[in-house]
């Protein structure tokens, strides 16, 4: 499995943009059909709202690729 840290610089990210902003996606809009595609857990569990607010301390997952959400400065 893939692991990788997201530095997170405000209060949340929308999941559908973390995934473009962490490589995942290449767009905003790939991130969101992949989220209506069952394709995203967040936190172990599986995650359909697309535009669901990420915060520091959560884990998201695609496939084998994990993406550890950190506080900006941790």
């Amino acid at each position: 499995m893939q692991s990788l840290e997201f530095e997170l610089r405000g209060e949340y990210v929308e999941l559908c943009n973390l995934l473009k902003l962490a490589g995942i996606a290449d767009s905003g809009g790939r991130g969101k059909q992949m989220v209506a595609e069952g394709m995203i857990q967040v936190d172990g569990r599986p995650e359909g709202r697309k535009t669901a607010k990420i915060r520091a301390g959560q884990v998201v997952r695609c496939g084998d690729v994990s993406i550890r959400v950190v506080a900006h400065g941790s």
